[in-house]
C-alpha cells in the first residue's frame, strides 16, 4: 500500500465518520426529544459524540500505526483501546444515577453510531485498491 492511497483511505474515513456522527446527533436529538425531551436531547449527543471521539481514534490509531515498525503498530492500537475501554467506563460511572438522562436514547445513539463506522469501515476496504503484493 503506498503511502499516498493509504493516506487518501484514511482521510475519507475520518471524513464519512464525522459526517455520520452529525447525522446520529441531529437524528438522535430529535428522536430523544419526541420520546423524553432534553433529558432524550442529552443523551443522543453524549451517545453519538462518545462513540465518534473512538471511532476517529481507532482509525487515527490504525493510520498512526501503519507507518510504524509491527511491535509500535500493536502498541498503538492496543494503547488506543485500553484508553478508550478506561474513558468509556468513566463516562458510564459518571452518568450512572443522572437524573437528566435517558439510557435507551443513549444506547441507541452509541449503537447506531457504532455500526454506521462499521459500515462505513467496510465499504472503504471494499472499494479500495491497494496492490497486494510488493516490488
Amino acid at each position: 500500500m503506498t503511502a499516498d492511497s493509504s493516506d487518501k483511505t484514511f482521510s475519507m474515513a475520518l471524513k464519512l465518520t464525522g459526517g455520520l456522527a452529525g447525522l446520529i446527533a441531529i437524528i438522535g436529538s430529535l428522536t430523544g426529544f419526541l420520546s423524553s425531551g432534553l433529558a432524550g436531547v442529552l443523551a443522543a449527543l453524549i451517545g453519538a459524540g462518545v462513540a465518534t471521539i473512538f471511532g476517529l481514534m481507532t482509525i487515527l490509531s490504525v493510520w498512526i500505526g501503519g507507518k510504524l515498525p509491527l511491535n509500535g503498530f500493536y502498541a498503538v492500537v492496543l494503547g488506543g483501546w485500553l484508553i478508550k475501554f478506561l474513558v468509556f467506563a468513566a463516562v458510564l460511572l459518571g452518568l450512572q444515577g443522572a437524573e437528566a438522562f435517558d439510557g435507551p436514547v443513549f444506547f441507541f445513539a452509541v449503537v447506531a453510531t457504532v455500526l454506521g463506522g462499521l459500515a462505513i469501515d467496510s465499504w472503504l476496504v471494499l472499494k479500495g485498491r491497494t496492490p497486494t503484493v510488493g516490488e
